[in-house]
């Protein structure tokens, strides 16, 4: 047997994720690859999003993408876990209570904030750098608001009342929208004025949003002033306290929230990794928690044996190559590299990591196969999106400057291509779900249009009204013989008894007849599907010529052929029937009550009263079936079901999550 080849990705961030996607897409096929993920948690997190969670427009989970999503139905090894060092001789990457063996390493961990050693800054700041982080501040803010609600001293409420944000990238601006947006929530929902509360962006720099045109800029600050955000520039901060900051000139600005989102440097793990950096942070400790992921630890409560200090953080020297410079076979991609290109070290953004990630798997792929050529990295980003609350954005994509409606369109529609690739259609219907379909309080940049829920409760009677007529139509074409082939029986279809319209058959009756009993059909089938009411197109129509071609070369190709068209046609609406009133299957239900309706109408059977009949049906697609319907059990073994399949997995199609 050959031997096993290991390749192992530590990180499941956007590089870490990326890479080991690439390399499994490769070598799949080669049974002696192993493929292993190892991540502190069982989630992909957005990064991108998590001041939507800050601030309370989406749940946690939205911004969550489980690996067993990812890379269900693959021979990827997922393990979550807390790798405290590596040993780069042995090959071996260790935890508290493991090892790995590797032959190939990806270290794809991701940086963590800087904080410039500024005295009291991290004790007294949160930071929005992980999930966790964004619960933390999420909980903080609404705290804030309660206990302002109660505090009768003005001084303590006003502090209780004002956020500072440091830094004006892309983190601190984005989150200060969402901020802006909750504190109208929360000032109705705890009977606060609205000017009482102080949302502050606190920028070292002489202008916010630096890597953007002064065009963008000029716009997003108009956005921001129109949300009631104060942008202090020039103003860095020189000293944090409980309860306070310090800034240029000695200024004290009174407040119980500061959010620090100044910078990126390296992590608790490149501070124990023995690899060559290229640059370190500034300071050379820093406080650290592995269990919690404590960047900014204000707000947090722990005991002094859960903290400790961690040495010179920094990022890791790589070559051309995404190679360590010290070992050939561990590659890194993300926030954690340092690479000089053109005289300027690489941005920690997302392009980075997942470019870099490219280049680092193909690189991998290529010394597994040994194939002599080698990828060396050179970048292509495409631009920047930054989002001010729900409603406003800026950006400038593929060198297209974009603002507003058609900047917040073109983000959501990034997001999705991303979660495209990174899970397939399930991760692009939640993403909808959670920006558009579920979303509160109309912070969406499309309002409540897309959110506003019908309940359930209503759509019953409807749903059993609608099941009730099609039943009716289907046993009134029984009583009327459209299950009846004739004498000869079902392979020899008595042409007479084919009822529907524009089917005739040539050597059995003559032109005038065969139109005179297809008129005969007609008048029928109009009876009973629309009360007599005048049918919706008419016979001279487009449409119904192409159903009448239909109909006289596929339908009529055989009597046979076309009683069965006829039979499976009765038998659909007793079916629809019987599903709708049974709450059974209600989506397929619904979905081919419009299908037949739309037939009807196309084949000059439907009238009016059909309209009503496709847009009961939309209405039901909604999950009507779940309320007083069997679908209430039936559909959860369904998705149980379905969701273990491995078809599922493989093209993403579960419901939810895959299960094992």
């Amino acid at each position: 047997m050959a031997e096993k080849t290991r390749i192992v990705v530590l990180g499941g961030g956007y590089g870490g994720v990326e890479a080991l996607k690439k390399i499994y897409k490769k070598l799949k096929k080669n049974p002696n690859v192993e493929f292993t993920l190892i991540d502190r948690n069982h989630y992909h997190t957005l990064m991108t999003e998590l001041h939507e969670v800050a601030g309370s427009r989406v749940e946690p989970d939205s911004v969550q993408v489980s690996f067993h999503r990812i890379f269900g139905g693959t021979r990827v090894q997922v393990i979550t876990d807390t790798i405290k060092n590596i040993d780069f001789t042995g090959r071996k990457l260790l935890s508290d209570s493991a090892r790995y063996d590797y032959d190939y390493l990806v270290i794809a961990a991701g940086g963590d904030p800087e904080f410039f050693n500024i005295e009291g800054v991290q004790a007294n700041s949160f930071t929005l750098w992980s999930l966790e982080d964004a619960m933390r501040i999420r909980v903080h803010v609404e705290e804030c608001f309660r206990k302002a609600a109660c505090e009768p001293n003005p001084f303590e409420r006003q502090k209780l009342l004002t956020f500072a944000i440091a830094g004006a990238g892309f983190t601190g601006v984005e989150l200060a929208g969402e901020l802006a947006e909750r504190r109208r929530v929360l000032c109705r929902r705890y009977h606060i004025d609205e000017r009482e509360v102080k949302i502050l962006i606190v920028e070292a720099l002489g202008k916010v949003l630096n890597m953007l045109s002064d065009n963008l800029r000029a716009k997003a600050e108009r956005s921001m002033r129109k949300l009631g955000i104060d942008v202090y520039l020039n103003s860095p901060i020189f000293k944090a306290e409980p309860g306070y900051i310090i800034i240029e000139g000695g200024r004290k600005i009174e407040t119980d929230t500061i959010v620090w989102t100044c910078g990126i440097h390296g992590s608790e793990l490149t501070a124990s990794l023995d690899l060559t950096k290229g640059q370190e942070a500034r300071g050379e400790c820093s406080y650290a928690s592995w269990e919690e992921g404590i960047h900014g630890m204000s707000g947090c409560r722990f005991d002094e044996e859960d903290t400790y200090l961690v040495g010179k953080r920094g990022r890791i020297l790589v070559n051309e190559l995404m190679q360590s410079v010290d070992h050939p076979n561990v590659y890194l991609a993300g926030d954690i590299i340092w690479f000089v290109e053109g005289g300027k070290v690489l941005p920690q953004i997302v392009e980075t990591a997942l470019q870099t990630a490219h280049c680092a798997a193909a690189n991998i792929v290529a010394a597994v196969q040994g194939k002599p050529d080698r990828v060396r990295f050179k970048s292509n980003y495409h631009g920047f999106m930054v989002s001010i609350g729900s409603k406003h954005a800026v950006s400038n994509a593929g060198g297209i400057e974009l603002s507003g409606f058609a900047a917040m369109g073109l983000k959501h529609l990034v997001n999705m291509h991303y979660l495209w690739g990174l899970a397939g259609l399930n991760a692009v219907w939640g993403y909808l779900k959670h920006e558009l379909f579920e979303i509160r309080d109309g912070r969406s940049f499309v309002g409540s249009h897309l959110a506003a829920k019908i309940p359930v409760y209503w759509a019953v009677p409807l749903r059993i009204f609608l099941g009730a007529k099609w039943l009716i139509e289907g046993i009134t074409k029984v009583s009327q013989g459209w299950l009846s082939p004739g004498e000869g029986g079902f392979f020899h279809v008595d042409p007479a008894n084919i009822k529907i319209p524009g089917v005739s058959f040539g050597d059995v009756t003559s032109a005038a007849t065969a139109a005179e009993e297809a008129a005969d059909a007609l008048s029928a089938a109009t009876d009973a599907v629309a009360e007599g009411a005048k049918a919706l197109i008419s016979t001279d129509s487009f449409l119904y010529k192409m159903y009448e071609w239909f109909a006289q070369t596929v339908i009529a190709f055989h009597p046979t052929t076309a009683f069965m068209m006829q039979a499976g046609l009765v038998l659909t609406e007793i079916g629809i029937g019987l599903a709708l009133i049974s709450g059974t299957f209600t989506f397929l239900a619904s979905a081919a009550s419009i299908g037949l309706g739309l037939m009807f109408i196309v084949s000059a059977m439907g009238g009016p009263e059909l309209l009503w009949y496709i847009l009961a049906a939309v209405v039901m697609l909604g999950g009507a079936g779940k309320g007083f319907g069997l679908d209430h059990w039936v559909m959860k073994w369904v998705k149980d079901f379905w969701n273990r399949r491995k078809i599922a997995k493989r093209t993403h199609l579960y419901l939810g999550e895959p299960r094992e």
